[in-house]
């Protein structure tokens, strides 16, 4: 499969290019950035065209892979769907349910597959402990932290849409990702915006009958940062895994995902679909933290 990157921001840099290169089932195939001679230093470091204009490059390859912020990556991907592009997405989908809607509408009309990364599920130990629980019934009620330390530490990733949007935006996705395939749908929701600087505290109320928490910050001590998901229920007391595993062989999985979904014509259960179920349910929750 001959795979396109468009963008050329830190986690390009640090995932994409090395996944999508390193990958045994992908022609890493052009790399397209919003900033031209960006674009071309990461093209000439992995030895692959640069491309000025989008639409040549997404008429030169069969999948896309998209390293930008949600606000970008919608309008984009859509159009690279309709250019019969299969996509390889990054969370959250998009900043809205209409533009979220419109990547999955044009993938399920262009009959191409998606994926979207998000990293937790794509790990060994914390995806095989997802399926697990996801067959276990009786739970009662989960807890989950997402805390990062993006804006107090000197990291890369304290990009302007994270400053805008926030944890709840950034790594809100990731507790979402695991608790909704073991809870079931969102059908309520409530939150609060206590704490120093973006952190926010969520309340879910599950489709089959659970409630869940989650802590969400991007502002924590470093000493502090971490994830952590917790279920209790019937079958007692079980905690996600560490998923002390790199993204890139993680992003690896995802393509590996997204390959079989292209050859099956099967849906993942990440595709865009999930994924713009996962950006109304943050949207729903900002409307309240906004309230």
């Amino acid at each position: 499969m001959r795979i396109g990157l468009l963008g050329t921001g830190p986690w390009a840099r640090m995932a994409h290019a090395p996944a999508l290169s390193g990958h045994r089932e992908l022609d890493f195939a052009g790399v397209w950035g919003r900033r031209p001679e960006a674009a071309k230093e990461l093209a000439e470091r992995y030895g692959v065209p640069a491309y000025d204009d989008v639409d040549a490059l997404f008429a030169a390859v069969d999948a896309v892979a998209v390293a930008l912020p949600p606000q970008v990556q919608a309008a984009l991907a859509a159009r690279a769907a309709r250019a019969g592009c299969h996509l390889l997405l990054d969370k959250p989908l998009a900043p809205t349910p209409a533009e979220g809607r419109a990547v999955a509408d044009a993938a399920r009309e262009a009959g191409v597959a998606s994926v979207v990364f998000f990293t937790t599920r794509f790990q060994p130990g914390p995806a095989a402990w997802i399926a697990e629980q996801a067959a276990v019934p009786g739970w009662f009620t989960a807890r989950a932290e997402w805390l990062g330390a993006v804006f107090t530490s000197e990291s890369p990733f304290a990009t302007p849409w994270r400053r805008e949007k926030g944890a709840l935006w950034d790594v809100g996705p990731h507790a979402l990702s695991v608790l909704l395939p073991v809870l079931g749908d969102v059908r309520h929701v409530t939150a609060a915006a206590y704490g120093p600087g973006d952190t926010a505290h969520v309340v879910l109320d599950h489709a089959g009958g659970a409630s869940s928490t989650l802590t969400l910050s991007l502002t924590a001590p470093p000493a502090a940062a971490g994830a952590a998901v917790e279920l209790r229920g019937e079958a007692g007391v079980t905690a996600l895994p560490d998923g002390s595993e790199g993204a890139v062989p993680a992003l690896m999985r995802a393509a590996d995902a997204l390959l079989g979904a292209a050859r099956s014509g099967h849906p993942h259960a990440c595709d865009a679909a999930f994924g713009l179920r996962v950006t109304e349910i943050l949207v729903a929750v900002q409307e309240v933290l906004d309230h």
